[in-house]
């Protein structure tokens, strides 16, 4: 099960400092809704989020940090984080931010998605 940016549907419908709260909480029950039924019927569960550069006084020197948006709720629920990012041309770049059985690594798998057609021919 995959679902693409599960915390911009919370930014859309819950606005402000205000709701803060009830957003995070709404979004609690839902992530704790998708454990449940990886759980249940075992089945892997992919999440997408949106990261926002966190500029401060350490980033003169070390550059921009980027954290993942609402970062503080999804942690409960997340065994393993990995950063993708776009390389040169069509190549994108994979990094294992944490993982209860991966080392962090320093080095990076590179990969391409292609739009290919395979013909595979069924012989009897």
């Amino acid at each position: 099960m995959i679902v693409d940016s599960a915390t911009a549907l919370y930014r859309t419908d819950f606005s402000g400092r205000g709701e803060l709260s009830a957003r995070q909480m709404h979004l609690a029950k839902f992530l704790r809704s998708l454990q449940k039924l990886a759980n249940e019927f075992g089945v892997a569960v992919v999440i997408t989020n949106q990261m926002v550069a966190q500029l401060d006084g350490s980033a003169m020197f070390a550059g921009p940090q980027i954290k993942p948006i609402c970062v503080g709720i999804n942690v409960a629920y997340v065994d393993n984080t990995l950063a993708l990012r776009k390389g040169r041309g069509e190549e994108r770049i994979c990094k294992v931010i944490s993982s209860p059985c991966l080392a962090e690594a320093e080095a990076e798998a590179r990969f391409q998605i292609l739009q290919k057609v395979l013909m595979l021919s069924r012989t009897e």
